[in-house]
């Protein structure tokens, strides 16, 4: 059986959408400019087609940076006009200050402004076609859920809140429980028309036990499945959207989890990490050694006290060792014991803040990393007491110990300082996520979210 579905993008490709219609729209608008006008910096030719290349390169990547494939700000006219400017200003500047991939710089200035002009209108003429035909109404997923009725209420509000798109049409509980529900109910006998009427895009089966599921329903899905209907666990649809593992605080079972990436094992990955951490270590602390002059002045006067201090962590394996940083904190801050740091943390100094905002107070962690204590990209070292607190009451903490902590990692750039335990729960998430999945390009991505975290002085 075949359902007629709805035009649908899931999320991986509505980013592919954003960038190859970003470049498209540009290269387009630059084309026609240089045929029908009197702009000669940029044309599009065989002999000079690298031009383009390193174009689209410049676009996507600094567009990354300042959240244009943000698909929460993409859909926002406001927050992606901002994004539009900044991404168009920076890509121009950098594209003319690499003359050997580019363009020579033309005499004539007017050349740049039109450069600028015509890739601010592109970006922005596609974004609002975006937004107006397909952000809002296109992306509509119906699904219908197979599980538990005690727990599908719940669920289904949960995938909705962080996916706005899904829309639940209907349930099919594997229990003869009646319970009152907003999400209508449905027998297995009126599954086909279901699937039918409403153009459903896919099942979600939200059981972990399969035990729970009979024979009868089991053979159904079956069935749908062979007939091209897309079938998926509950779990493996909430970490694709939400880029973290769904386990709770009370979550024991590390199957559940397993088999971890490959990249863990994989000798290559990690002598190409180890390199890329000693490189943009000795990177990192260059420039450490030219701002310091500067954060002895303004630390003497908005710190007064010691520039550097160290605090044990908790490292790969549970191995402890000295963590380095730039104090922001008054000295003794911690004299009636260690407690989370939190916004707006009144331990902090007024230097401290501008330190911790603009992510100053991690450089002297570089040191760290070529130390081997830590990597660039991995779980935040937490300290000894916190760990023991945590695990306690999460028993799955101490799994973010298999791997080096990191200077960045995937629970800092997509969630914020932790005050609580359902904080805690909350990175522990995303840092399973990095574990399960790390990779080069994730990496990246982290390089990248952490740059427009830093530029845009989103740190606590």
């Amino acid at each position: 059986m075949a359902t007629k579905k709805n035009i649908h993008f899931e999320i991986s490709e509505r980013k592919i959408l954003l960038r190859v219609f970003d470049v498209f729209f540009v290269l387009g608008t630059l084309y026609l400019i240089s045929e029908y006008f009197s702009f000669d910096y940029f044309s599009i030719t065989a002999d000079n087609f690298y031009w383009t290349i390193f174009l689209a390169i410049y676009l996507t990547l600094i567009g990354s940076i300042f959240d244009m494939y943000n698909l929460q700000i993409a859909s926002n006219r406001f927050q992606v006009s901002k994004s539009i400017i900044l991404t168009t200003a920076v890509t121009t500047l950098l594209y003319l200050l690499t003359p050997f991939y580019t363009p020579v710089l033309p005499s004539n200035r007017l050349q740049i402004i039109i450069f600028f002009i015509s890739i601010l209108s592109a970006l922005s003429i596609w974004r609002s076609l975006y937004i107006t035909f397909l952000a809002t109404n296109r992306f509509v997923k119906k699904v219908i859920f197979v599980g538990s009725s005690k727990k599908i209420e719940k669920l289904a509000v949960k995938l909705t809140e962080v996916n706005p798109h899904f829309q639940v049409v209907c349930f099919l509980p594997t229990d003869d429980k009646n319970i009152i529900s907003t999400i209508r109910q449905i027998s297995l006998e009126e599954l086909n028309v279901e699937l039918i009427n409403n153009h459903i895009s896919e099942v979600i089966v939200a059981d972990e036990s399969s035990k729970s599921i009979s024979v009868e329903l089991y053979d159904k899905l079956l069935l749908l499945l062979e007939s091209g209907i897309v079938i998926r666990q509950y779990s493996d649809v909430y970490e694709q959207i939400t880029n973290r593992l769904p386990i709770q605080s009370e979550d024991k079972e590390l199957y559940k989890f397993f088999p971890f990436n490959r990249s863990n094992q994989n000798k290559l990955y990690q002598i190409f990490s180890r390199i890329f951490d000693i490189v943009f270590s000795i990177i990192g602390l260059a420039f450490l050694f030219v701002i310091l002059p500067f954060i002895f002045i303004l630390n003497s006067i908005g710190n007064r006290g010691p520039m550097f201090y160290t605090q044990e962590r908790v490292g790969k394996n549970a191995k402890l060792f000295k963590i380095y940083k730039l104090r922001s904190m008054f000295i003794n801050a911690e004299k009636d014991g260690a407690v989370f740091a939190a916004i707006n943390d009144s331990r902090i100094t007024f230097f401290g803040k501008f330190l911790r905002k603009s992510r100053l107070d991690e450089i002297p962690q570089f040191v760290n990393v070529l130390l081997g204590d830590m990597a660039l990209i991995g779980p935040r070292p937490e300290r000894p007491v916190f760990v023991e607190e945590i695990a306690k009451n999460i028993p799955l903490y101490q799994t973010r110990h298999v791997i080096k902590p990191g200077l960045t990692g995937w629970a800092q750039v997509n969630y914020t300082y932790g005050e609580t335990l359902e904080d805690s729960l909350m990175k522990l998430r995303y840092d399973l996520y990095y574990i399960k999945h790390r990779s080069l390009f994730l990496d990246l991505n982290v390089i990248v979210k952490t740059l427009n975290t830093v530029l845009f002085f989103k740190g606590q």
